[in-house]
């Protein structure tokens, strides 16, 4: 299957415009991260605490973070995740201690902060331990127990069992203390003593995670050295597999390519993540191999058109190239951009930088590797040495008549 047949665009006759093009981005990003937003790292690489809520309610992300810095949490971030009818939020804190304390004093600072609302004198149904429930209900014992040693453990189960419904039936949030609500798995005295010390807010925190800055340091280290070593690989293989100018220009592409996803990112203000750097990581292999592709085709007709300058040569090269290039980038785009559009909150970082690293990926692979190779034979050219329009190694085949071939 082709999209086109025998076209004959002049890709390099518009290269002034594609190095304006790559230069507005390359520098707008730069600018957005020396001066504006700098690198928003995520808590992966910068260390703190994350706070998983559940809402009764479609959450407003504008109002929580308000509410938490009226509380006296600075530098906070709250986005949605998961599917929108989830009702669910993460909050990232700059809490930067390792210790179970610190799970603690997280959640702790984000029910101070949730709870505006909260009733006085009383607990949160939606936010306390099965042990806090059990607890309480040995204390009051509704259903005349005594203190023998069957109380505690009755207790014990049915405080387990509340919390467990609450978490597992309910998605985290009760919806109210009533009989209606917990009848499967609490008596009617039961209900009514909670009552009496318990109420319910519209939130649960789920779950709290944290990132110590010791770890974080060390994720950005390997995410860098990472990067490094796939770009340092690709420049080894492709200086063995053709000429050592090719590694460098597929080399400097990718350098390109990162460079803009990474500046978009910065221009949003949006986080970057372990996730956020595999997506990364996976765009130079694609767009490695896109290269590849237009380079081959270049080295197989600079054997056949030993006679044709290298201008025309990678042209003729990309245009051969260009139904291959439409179908594989144009079906993993389409790919990539549902996986954006309803991948959900979790993926948006991931699915963001494929959906703009395959766009400038294929980009680069034509209007800005493809050039390199024709400025570094005009430099060669310039200081009278032999132009790159040769066989590229002496044993790579026969030699080759010196008519030109019709292709």
């Amino acid at each position: 299957m082709e999209f086109f047949r025998d076209t004959n665009i002049d890709f390099l006759g518009k290269k002034w415009y594609f190095l304006v093009f790559s230069l507005v981005f390359s520098v707008a990003g730069v600018l957005s991260m020396a001066f504006w937003h700098g690198i928003p790292l995520g808590v992966d690489f910068r260390g703190g605490t994350l706070v998983y809520v559940k809402y009764a309610h479609t959450p407003d992300p504008s109002a929580i973070h308000s509410e938490i810095e009226r509380a006296g949490l600075k530098n906070a971030r709250v986005q949605r995740y998961g599917q929108a009818s989830n009702n669910e939020v993460l909050i990232a804190l700059d809490i930067q201690e390792t210790s179970e304390q610190a799970l603690d004093k997280g959640k702790i600072q984000i029910l101070q902060a949730l709870e505006s609302h909260a009733t006085p004198g009383k607990e949160d149904l939606n936010n306390s331990s099965s042990l806090t429930v059990a607890n309480y209900l040995l204390e009051k014992d509704p259903l005349h127990l005594g203190s023998g040693a069957d109380a505690n453990p009755r207790y014990t189960a049915i405080g387990q069992a509340i919390v467990d419904y609450r978490d597992k039936t309910k998605s985290g949030v009760l919806g109210s203390i009533s009989n209606d609500e917990l009848k499967s798995v609490a008596d009617p005295a039961v209900v009514a003593a909670l009552q009496d010390n318990f109420y319910v807010s519209d939130f649960g925190i789920r779950n709290v995670e944290i990132v110590g800055p010791q770890v974080g340091q060390q994720l950005r280290k390997q995410a860098i050295l990472a990067t490094l070593y796939s770009l340092g690989g690709m420049l080894i293989y492709l200086g063995f597999r053709f000429e050592w100018i090719y590694g460098v220009a597929a080399v400097l592409t990718v350098f390109h390519d990162t460079l803009i996803t990474v500046g978009a990112f910065s221009l949003l203000n949006w986080e970057i993540s372990l996730t956020v750097i595999a997506a990364i990581l996976t765009l130079i292999g694609y767009s490695n191999n896109d290269t590849i592709v237009v380079f081959d085709r270049i080295r197989e007709n600079i054997k056949l058109l030993r006679r044709e300058r290298l201008a025309d040569i990678v042209n003729k090269s990309i245009n051969q190239t260009l139904s291959r290039t439409i179908l594989t980038a144009g079906l993993t785009f389409l790919t990539v951009l549902a996986l954006f559009l309803f991948g959900g909150e979790v993926l948006h970082g991931f699915s963001f930088a494929l959906v703009i690293g395959i766009l400038i990926g294929t980009y680069s692979s034509i209007a800005i590797a493809a050039p390199i190779l024709v400025a570094y034979q005009d430099w060669r050219g310039g200081r009278g040495k032999k132009p790159m329009a040769m066989p590229l190694r002496s044993g790579s085949g026969p030699a080759q008549p010196k008519e030109k071939v019709k292709v």
